[in-house]
């Protein structure tokens, strides 16, 4: 601190000089003009004054004269003409004595004096200039003496102005001076500072560069300065302890490395690293396996590797941050001969400041497991058709036994046929559910598109399960955000999606609550919701809310196929369904419908 100190004081010691040194050149040359300017102005004040008083005299003078050549002068305008002319000279000599000028007044008075003497001695016929040569000797003698005067006031007024000029080149010179002094100590002072500190300051900044390119190995500059010396111990203590960190932070960063890269070959899953250009940047063994690849295909694009140039889309959309309408197909690989199919996940990697960096795909083998499920669906799709024959007989023949049998209407017997009868219909409900989910999941269903007005949808719905709600004085609400588009859609299908949606959400919903029927726009979607205020769904059972023959929380009942078949005929129709339920807040599900 004390030798920064010792450096800034240098420094404004200098520049302190420098500007001490221009505002004394300029002070002196403002005081110089200043008083120039003052001596001037008096000078020309003084000479315009004797100017002037000479004029008076000269313009009185002819006036006496004037008086003087008459034949018979008036001597009372005269005798008061020379008692003016006294009285103009008298002033005029005493301004002269008092300013200590030399204007030549004194002069003037003298032949004045022999003049009237001169004129009064003469008599009344030889008072004429032309006849009486003394007269006139002595008024040329007087004219003489006031052109004197009048020329040392214009001699007074050049010599003013010669006077300020030379003053003024003075005072030029003056600053001049200064300013070549102030130059000097500029330069001196610039060139001591370069000297001592610019090349120092270069080296430091070219061992910098090098540093911040990963060379820590510099040469550091010895300065004549101690501020200088100590900076550059202090910085080649720092390049020191980078180095050592760097060399710190490439271990750990090797040790880290290999620990990921062990994770990432032990995961079960193919993993795919990709980077931010869409270019394949790691394969974990798995993957490898999966897809029968080798590293030969890292650094080519997903949609080139893949040979699916689809698959670039939905990566660059990953990329952006985005999230896709649809869930992925299957991919179907052949590895060696064998046909294999494999679901995936894009996932993008976002930095901690939130830019993405790039994604990773997630690939899992469903072979098998597609295998069992089509021999499921296969297997549920003929059984149903197959129980759904005779069980309708059984129906019908129990139907027709009901018509021939009375039996008093508290009686036992009546009571295990109404329990036979409803079980049967539940039976019958449960086979249609089967077969029409069968249908959905084999393709077979097919799809009567027409223009749908979503109000009109939305009101339908609720006046069909009004008179249900209000039993039990549940509230059903219908939510339109603005003027919505037509769908272009199967309306019976959506009729039983959302009789079904209804149907959950009041038997989830208690009494005196709320069910909201809405419908807005997002993009080039429609969304279509059910919305109740029940007991919610746990957040870690929603995930599996869809699966087919799965009943998670809330009040269990049917076989689990309802939201699941809802699902199917959502997804037919180029839509995708979802859920958002916060436990004790209640559930809203939704369909996203392309417009």
């Amino acid at each position: 601190m004390k030798l920064a100190m010792k450096l800034r004081t240098r420094l404004f010691l200098s520049i302190s000089a420098l500007i001490t040194v221009a505002l004394l050149g300029l002070l002196l040359g403002l005081v110089s003009v200043v008083q120039m300017a003052k001596t001037q102005e008096v000078l020309i004040q003084h000479s315009f004054e004797t100017l002037d008083m000479g004029l008076k005299l000269r313009q009185n003078l002819g006036d006496q004269l004037v008086i003087m050549l008459k034949g018979r002068p008036d001597g009372d305008v005269l005798r008061s003409t020379q008692a003016q002319f006294s009285e103009l000279l008298s002033g005029a000599t005493e301004y002269e004595r008092e300013n200590h000028l030399r204007t030549g007044f004194g002069d003037v008075s003298q032949a004045y004096k022999s003049f009237i003497d001169t004129y009064e001695q003469s008599d009344g016929g030889s008072r004429s200039l032309r006849d009486n040569p003394a007269l006139s000797s002595s008024f040329n003698a007087l004219r003489t003496s006031l052109l004197a005067s009048h020329k040392l006031a214009l001699d007074s007024i050049s010599e003013a102005e010669s006077d300020s000029r030379q003053r003024a080149l003075w005072i030029a010179g003056l600053l001049g001076l200064v300013g070549i002094a102030v130059l000097g100590i500029g330069f001196i002072t610039a060139h001591g500072i370069a000297r001592r500190f610019g090349a120092p300051i270069e080296a430091l900044a070219k061992a910098a560069d090098n540093i911040g390119q990963g060379n820590f190995e510099v040469t550091l500059p010895i300065s004549s300065a101690a501020e200088m010396n100590q900076l550059t111990r202090r910085f080649g203590i720092m390049a020191e302890a980078l180095r050592q960190h760097q060399a710190t932070n490439i271990d750990e960063l090797l040790a880290g490395q290999q620990r990921l890269q062990a994770v990432l070959d032990s995961i079960d899953d193919g993993l795919l690293i990709i980077d931010r250009q869409g270019r394949l940047e790691h394969l974990n063994p798995v993957a490898q396996r999966q897809l029968g690849w080798d590293e030969e295909r890292l650094g080519q694009g997903l949609g080139e590797a893949l040979e699916r140039p689809e698959m670039d889309e939905q990566l660059y959309l990953t990329l952006r941050g985005g999230t896709p309408d649809q869930a992925p197909e299957d991919l179907s690989v052949e590895v060696d001969g064998e046909s294999r199919l494999l679901t995936y996940s894009l996932t993008p990697v976002s930095h901690t400041k939130g830019h993405i960096l790039g994604a990773v795909m997630v690939l899992h083998d469903v072979t098998e497991q597609r295998a069992f499920e089509r021999v499921r669906s296969e297997f549920v799709l003929r059984a149903s058709h197959e129980l759904r024959t005779p069980v309708t007989g059984m129906h019908m023949a129990f139907g027709l036994l009901q018509e021939r049998l009375h039996f008093p209407s508290e009686s036992r017997e009546t009571d295990l046929l109404t329990t036979v009868n409803e079980e049967m219909q539940r039976l019958m409900q449960l086979i249609n559910d089967l077969l029409n989910f069968s249908r959905y999941q084999n393709g077979l269903q097919k799809l009567s598109l027409g223009a749908i007005a979503v109000d009109e949808l939305l009101e339908h719905t609720r006046d069909r399960y009004e008179a249900q709600a209000q039993e039990r004085g549940i509230v059903l609400m219908v939510e339109m955000q603005g003027t919505l588009p037509h769908l272009h859609a199967d309306r019976a299908q959506l009729d039983r999606v959302l009789e079904n949606l209804l149907d959950n959400a009041l038997r989830h919903t208690p009494d005196n609550g709320l069910i909201r029927l809405q419908a807005r726009r997002h993009a080039e979607r429609l969304i279509i919701g059910v919305e109740d205020n029940g007991e919610g769904i746990a957040y870690g059972q929603q995930g599996r809310i869809f699966e087919p023959f799965v009943q998670v929380g809330r009040k269990k009942g049917g076989a689990g196929l309802g939201l699941a078949l809802c699902k199917e005929i959502v997804q037919l129709h180029g839509g995708r369904m979802g859920v958002y339920s916060r436990p004790g807040q209640g559930t809203q599900f939704y369909m996203a419908l392309p417009v």
